[in-house]
């Protein structure tokens, strides 16, 4: 946003880096089925408030202050022409409405791709990024609250944290102290998305490496490593001579950063709600494999389950 103010030129830029950027992952897919862009009839589009308005060179300089409005909040159809996508030339694209400001339309898919909105009894939905979205289902309504985690859970500020690509390691458990995980399209590990990541700190916390405060301690697989502690995932042995895949101290930090804000935002839904943490048998995705939430030092009760749906 703080870009796109500074000149015309800028908000053209992002607008064309959007576009080039859709138009590169619709390629993408149409390859592996053996098809092309051009037979796509139908398109949906989803994103954070200050990306659908560059998409339809919308201003978004309201978007930077109180009380952050959007331009638009209902859905829209257009033509694909007029966002210049490259697929058929006649072809509608579907962009679910806007919340808020800080509540966009990828917010809305989130809700309606898990289904948390049809929840009997009441339900936590959290869309985790560098923004993070929490809906609190209860009774028929949904309330929504916007807090600022950075960008840890998607990989940024921690040493080997990556984007949701082939080779990142999306789920992972430590049994006997021995690690078995899955990567992303099944390819030898390069890192860890956000998943892994949640995975990892529950990990480390159940099977002592971490205290309660997110202290690293000693294990057979914790070193010393350029002055900091570090957790060894896999080591260079197994990466046949690449470079150690760790979580390192300031990882953990960096993440209980993250976590914190995040916990802030679900006390801040809760106050406005009149409602109880332990008031939460659910904190819903689908499909999902659950997990105490308190592994990770979750603010809901000690049964409540969590479903990750993928980050």
């Amino acid at each position: 946003i703080v870009r796109t103010r500074e000149s015309l030129a800028n908000a053209k830029q992002m607008q064309e880096l959007a576009v080039k950027a859709l138009n590169q992952l619709a390629a993408e897919l149409c390859a592996e089925v053996k098809a092309t862009p051009q037979e796509i009839v139908e398109a949906v589009v989803v994103g954070n408030t200050a990306m659908h308005h560059l998409l339809l060179r919308l201003p978004v300089q309201q978007l930077a202050f109180s009380p952050y409005v959007p331009a638009v909040s209902d859905a829209l159809d257009v033509k694909s022409r007029d966002v210049e996508l490259d697929i058929a030339a006649g072809a509608y694209v579907n962009l679910l409405p806007n919340i808020a400001g800080f509540v966009g339309s990828d917010h809305v898919a989130m809700l309606l791709a898990t289904e948390a909105w049809k929840a009997k009894g009441v339900v936590l939905a959290l869309d985790i990024g560098t923004n993070t979205e929490i809906a609190m289902v209860s009774r028929g309504e949904i309330a929504s609250v916007s807090c600022a985690s950075g960008p840890a859970f998607e990989g940024a500020h921690i040493k080997h944290g990556m984007r949701a690509t082939a080779g990142a390691i999306e789920h992972l458990r430590l049994v006997d102290d021995r690690l078995q995980y899955h990567t992303i399209a099944g390819t030898p590990p390069v890192g860890f998305c956000g998943s892994g990541i949640l995975d990892t700190l529950a990990q480390l916390y159940l099977s002592g490496v971490l205290d309660k405060n997110g202290r690293m301690g000693e294990h057979a697989r914790v070193r010393t490593y350029e002055g900091q502690r570090e957790f060894i995932l896999i080591s260079k042995e197994e990466r046949d001579g690449a470079p150690a895949i760790t979580i390192t101290q300031h990882d953990v930090r960096q993440l209980q950063l993250a976590k914190g804000a995040i916990r802030t935002g679900i006390q801040a839904l809760l106050q406005a709600k009149g409602a109880e943490s332990n008031q939460f048998p659910t904190a819903q995705g689908n499909p999902g494999t659950p997990v105490p939430c308190t592994q990770v030092g979750g603010e809901v009760t000690q049964d409540t389950n969590v479903y990750t749906v993928a980050i």
